[in-house]
């Protein structure tokens, strides 16, 4: 996905962003969820770390940050540039690879934050009938079972998941780590396996079409008040005081 410090532009027939020339990074929250899966392996945890992405072949260096912050090999689906894979199809691809891997947990970011879906976690337990814990603040694997501590609007609810399950990450799960020189070259030599959505028979046709993207009004400039009789007046005449 677009880094989060690049400001994206819009393509000028309106179809989309353009993402010619553009720095790519992993979402923050997939990254929160790599690093408690890196933890968890170093806790003696987890045996084995892969890491899936979805996505262009520029995805690879993505993948090869996991595999920098400590995670042991990589599958890439390849997909066009233009194609945009929704939740759905992302949930089934997923499904057909923890078929083949079948992971004890499933940890994902708990949202993109590129359209703010939130849906895949949840799609790919439905779709495997598996427990769910979503929005996770944290994390610990007992025995047979994951405790996850949930962030929800009244503070947070604590459940207990039967292994496998599936497990979303929230933004205060953890920091995640900065990958050290030494572990990006041994990167390089962790194996990164290039797939496609046909491997699994899975349907990427999109559901939802894309109208018109525009960009967000520029706002207006503030203004300036003298006192604070000045700035109540100005409320009032806003119908705001």
């Amino acid at each position: 996905m677009i880094d989060y410090n690049v400001k994206p532009r819009v393509k000028a027939d309106g179809s989309g962003v353009d993402l010619s020339n553009v720095k790519m990074s992993m979402n923050p929250f997939d990254e929160i969820a790599v690093e408690e899966a890196v933890r968890l392996k170093e806790k003696g945890k987890a045996e084995e770390i892969v890491v899936v992405s979805i996505g262009p072949a520029k995805a690879q260096d993505t993948l090869r940050t996991a595999l920098a912050m400590g995670v042991d090999r990589a599958i890439l689906v390849q997909v066009d540039d233009a194609v945009e894979v929704e939740p759905l199809a992302v949930a089934k691809i997923l499904k057909a690879i923890a078929d083949v891997e079948s992971p004890g947990l499933v940890l994902l970011g708990k949202q993109s934050i590129s359209d703010d879906s939130n849906q895949t976690g949840q799609m790919l337990a439905a779709l495997m009938d598996r427990p769910q814990g979503t929005f996770a603040n944290s994390v610990d694997v007992e025995g047979g079972a994951v405790i996850v501590k949930r962030e929800v609007d009244g503070g947070l609810e604590t459940v207990e998941l039967t292994l496998p399950a599936i497990v979303t990450t929230d933004l205060r799960l953890n920091e995640p780590r900065y990958a050290s020189l030494p572990n990006i070259m041994k990167a390089k030599a962790k194996p990164l396996e290039i797939r496609s959505p046909a491997d699994y028979d899975i349907d990427i046709s999109p559901r939802i079409a894309t109208l018109k993207v525009v960009e967000p009004p520029v706002r207006s400039a503030g203004v300036r008040v003298a006192d604070v009789d000045e700035l109540v007046a100005k409320l009032t005449s806003l119908g705001i005081a």
